[in-house]
């Protein structure tokens, strides 16, 4: 009975170990949280009060993406462009746009053709972005967040 009563007691005292609560610091746990939030993908992607009514994400995008093309096709095409060749050709344009909805651009990739025969084409597209409508910018766990885009732009001149 008394080696009963001392296997007991070994196996009570050392168990005792299980029931402690084990504490964690608060730098593991933002380090855990930080890691498993995906920084290349914002919750949800700038957009126009046009586009507000939309609920899927990639539906947001995607009106995004189209108005602010229309707007920039429509500013183009008020524009006198005098060509020496037909052109037929797509612009690059990445931009970014800030945490308070001001959209910069970055880089504007553009043939060698369409530098020589509209030299222009940088102040006519960066003209037309200055006269966008309020953008509201990408939200990231509901804080604003700078986010950058690559938009095509066709152009074609006869």
């Amino acid at each position: 009975m008394q080696r009963v009563f001392v296997l007991l007691l070994i196996i009570c005292a050392s168990s005792c170990e299980y029931f402690n609560a084990k504490k964690i610091a608060s730098e593991d746990i933002f380090k855990e949280e930080i890691s498993a939030i995906n920084w290349n993908d914002v919750d949800n992607y700038p957009t126009f009060s046009s586009c507000d009514s939309l609920q899927v994400k990639t539906d947001r995008k995607s009106c995004f993406e189209n108005t602010l093309s229309q707007h920039i096709t429509n500013s183009l095409q008020n524009e006198t462009i005098i060509v020496s060749q037909d052109i037929e050709d797509t612009i690059l344009l990445e931009f970014q746009v800030s945490k308070t909805g001001k959209i910069s651009i970055k880089h504007i990739n553009l043939s060698e053709t369409i530098e020589v025969e509209i030299p222009e084409i940088k102040n006519m597209i960066s003209n037309s972005l200055n006269s966008l409508p309020q953008i509201y910018p990408a939200l990231k766990r509901d804080q604003p967040v700078k986010a950058e885009f690559k938009l095509p732009i066709i152009i074609k001149v006869d």
